[in-house]
């Protein structure tokens, strides 16, 4: 993603009045190595996976708390699909515009034919705070989980609460 593209997050969390707080850093590829920074990042952690079901017809971004690891075949059972797996880089981009290790809600702002489904883990609601990268990793931003809330329905792409 370009700075373009981050820059467009900072546009779209002003236009709606979105306050937030944002931490720059060396590029993180995973969370692992997004919890080994040095800088002080506020806020629940979060892990974004995108993912498709076996025909390649239905994409989801999966939004969860950080520790927690998935069971592709429960969240298939939960949404009623079929087999679920990891959607490949070029499907990335196609529908969020983003690169590997930049996977993040605010990708959505580049769907603008609301394609990508998104699956919110239900316990990410009993935090205050939650971070992602602006569409680049090297930052972090922190915003309030009721705004991120208004920020997904600004998107308005479908979204389901799943538990991890």
């Amino acid at each position: 993603m370009t700075i373009e593209g981050e820059q467009k997050v900072y546009d779209i969390l002003k236009e709606l009045n979105i306050p937030y707080v944002k931490r720059e850093h060396i590029p993180v590829f995973t969370i692992e190595e997004a919890n080994q920074l040095e800088e002080e990042i506020l806020g629940q952690n979060c892990k974004n996976l995108f993912i498709r079901n076996r025909k390649g017809d239905q994409h989801y971004l999966v939004v969860m708390i950080d520790s927690k690891r998935i069971d592709l075949k429960n969240v298939s059972k939960q949404i009623d699909s079929t087999s679920l797996s990891f959607a490949s880089e070029k499907r990335l981009y196609q529908y969020l515009k983003l690169t590997p290790g930049s996977v993040t809600p605010f990708g959505l702002i580049n769907d603008n034919e609301k394609h990508v489904k998104v699956l919110l883990d239900k316990d990410l609601r009993e935090g205050e705070d939650i971070s992602f990268h602006p569409n680049v990793n090297t930052a972090t931003i922190t915003i309030a989980y009721k705004d991120f809330e208004k920020f997904l329905g600004w998107c308005g792409n479908p979204i389901t609460y799943i538990e991890v």
